[in-house]
């Protein structure tokens, strides 16, 4: 069995985990997308407002910034600063063949404090609140590489 095969039960948990994330993370460029559409506002270049299907009614008031929309792209940015991070050093973990408990609590712990994440940035949250699933989900990659290297270096 190699580490990167479906019989390999830590490979396994990888790639559930990094699907779900790597759904996520294109989710919330739809979810920029659906606000931009439903609230009419935050565009960003000079050419959206060009007329055409997509917007057949464009007005120089539609590239003001616009809170709703810079929200979700704030949570795009804030997942696209963590969810690379993950998905590389998620593999590596799994190349040095951890004992599966630990890849199941890393990865599916991640994974949750990733969604929690976007609920509590979505739902406009205290600071302290989003920062402590960020953090745990930031100290679980980090655990993962400094695994990583202990393994390297035995």
């Amino acid at each position: 069995m190699t580490e990167f095969s479906v019989q390999n039960p830590a490979f396994v948990t990888y790639m559930i985990a990094s699907a779900i994330m790597i759904l996520k993370l294109m989710g919330q460029g739809w979810m920029t997308v659906f606000r931009m559409i439903k609230s009419d506002a935050g565009l960003l270049n000079p050419e959206d407002l060009l007329a055409g299907p997509a917007n057949r009614n464009p007005r120089p008031e539609q590239l003001a910034r616009s809170d709703y929309v810079d929200r979700s792209r704030r949570m795009q940015r804030n997942d696209l600063e963590n969810i690379p991070a993950f998905l590389a050093c998620g593999l590596i973990f799994v190349a040095v063949k951890p004992p599966l408990i630990w890849v199941e609590i890393f990865m599916y712990t991640f994974v949750a404090t990733r969604l929690i994440h976007t609920l509590v940035y979505a739902t406009g949250q205290r600071h302290e609140v989003r920062a402590t699933f960020y953090t745990i989900g930031s100290l679980i990659v980090i655990a993962m590489a400094i695994w990583v290297l202990l393994a390297l270096l035995r």
